[in-house]
């Protein structure tokens, strides 16, 4: 008698025959779940793009903005003259040099100039970016109070009274399709140690 036993290979091939691929159904839904998750990885990575952004920007912003106090700051307290010659500029005279800082509207910097002498001028910017309408020089006198800085009457009374000088001014930086990152700087009140006949 003879037995004839079905191969095994022929019934795997029909029954993946009999199944088929995935329905119209299943495709929708697993497209709609990869849409669904790619769209929250996308969405997390530009978010923290736009922080990493940001932070860059303040860190620059603090970084710039520390410089360029303590700088004003070591002149100040080595100064034994002062000469407002406006509102947004001062010249301070350090060991015999001219020191002159000042807000600069066009540029919206505050910068430094040494004039070492009449052929070598030397102009750097110390903090950019500065809002318009928000730098102040701030002129006090030895008992505390301000002294105003309007008109040239006044800046030339504040040069003899002026004992300490303080700074305000709101920084701003911006990247394309970024919010605009700000930092508001208000500086210590530095003390003209070595300026005399402060009233």
């Amino acid at each position: 008698m003879i037995t004839t036993t079905p191969s095994p290979i022929k019934q795997l091939t029909g029954r993946r025959s009999q199944q088929g691929g995935f329905t119209l159904v299943e495709l929708m839904i697993s497209a709609g779940l990869s849409a669904m998750i790619l769209a929250g990885v996308l969405s997390s990575f530009l978010f923290l793009l736009r922080s990493g952004v940001i932070m860059s920007n303040y860190n620059d912003m603090e970084a710039q903005s520390r410089g360029g106090l303590e700088k004003f700051a070591q002149d100040v307290r080595q100064a034994t003259t002062v000469t407002w010659n406006s509102s947004t500029a001062i010249m301070l005279k350090v060991n015999g040099v001219d020191y002159t800082y000042a807000y600069n509207s066009t540029t919206q910097a505050f910068t430094s100039n040494h004039n070492l002498n009449s052929a070598d001028t030397t102009t750097r910017n110390l903090i950019t970016g500065i809002t318009p309408g928000t730098f102040t020089f701030k002129a006090i006198q030895i008992t505390g109070g301000d002294l105003p800085l309007s008109t040239a009457a006044e800046r030339t009374a504040a040069n003899i009274s002026t004992k300490q000088i303080q700074i305000s001014l709101d920084a701003s930086r911006t990247q394309s399709a970024l919010a605009t990152s700000s930092n508001k700087v208000l500086s210590a009140r530095y003390i003209l140690r070595n300026k005399l006949g402060s009233k």
